[in-house]
């Protein structure tokens, strides 16, 4: 059993046997923007072999024959993120997993597998309704914020102290996620970003709450979109909307 497996079990473990009352995303904020044009790829950097936009969406795609080199990113080049609302649709198919990157950093130096490296905070996005292995806890992507793996997991409200994660309640069970997610449809997901606190929405609903140790937490980065490496896959988004707050 590889460490990050034990931890994640150990962490399960420890929840409560149910969670409490549901909470329902926040209504959409005024001034909210799409940062997403539906038609191009305006404003965002990526490999061209992988990245297009198709019937609206952006797609993201590697196969056989066109394989990413490394975990590469489609990144937003029209603005950084601190305190934010991010509203978006994605859809997957099952072979590998996918990710949304926010405050996080792009990463150049002479190391790095591909010119679209982003290491930081990851909402993890895959094609599962299953318990722990699904959309929605947080990846310190390239290990940015101190190599801790899946920092926070679905379900989890949580935050991180000098001695490590303290979880102090349940959000969704196993059972209410599985008929939350949509496996092969679209989902819809909300990150609200606030300070060191974070908050991720699956299809309306709170699935993970997060509050950062000072020491390890990113206030300020960019945002990207992940393919990952290894197995063919293809990932969707749509509907990309942008709030700054003060």
């Amino acid at each position: 059993m590889t460490r990050s497996l034990a931890f994640t079990l150990a962490t399960l473990l420890t929840l409560p046997a149910f969670a409490g009352d549901s909470v329902e995303a926040p209504a959409e904020p005024d001034g909210i923007k799409s940062i997403f044009n539906g038609k191009d790829l305006a404003d965002w950097d990526g490999d061209s072999r992988l990245w297009s936009v198709k019937d609206g969406v952006i797609h993201g795609e590697t196969t056989d024959d066109v394989k990413a080199n490394g975990n590469t990113f489609l990144i937003w080049k029209a603005g950084r993120v601190k305190d934010f609302e991010l509203r978006l649709s994605f859809r997957c198919n099952a072979t590998n997993n996918s990710g949304i990157q926010y405050r996080s950093k792009h990463i150049t130096d002479d190391k790095v597998r591909n010119a679209w490296v982003v290491k930081g905070y990851q909402h993890e996005i895959r094609n599962e309704n299953t318990l722990p292995n699904v959309s929605g806890f947080i990846y310190d992507e390239g290990g940015l914020t101190g190599g801790r793996g899946r920092t926070c997991l679905v379900g989890e409200k949580a935050e991180w102290t000098d001695k490590g994660k303290k979880v102090t309640d349940s959000l969704i069970t196993a059972d209410e996620y599985s008929k939350l997610f949509k496996v092969d449809e679209w989902n819809d997901v909300i990150i609200i970003a606030k300070g060191r606190h974070i908050q991720h929405y699956m299809n309306g609903r709170l699935v993970l709450d997060f509050q950062d140790a000072e020491k390890n937490a990113l206030l300020e980065g960019i945002l990207a979109l992940q393919l990952h490496a290894g197995k063919p896959m293809w990932t969707e988004f749509k509907n990309i909307r942008l709030k700054h707050f003060e």
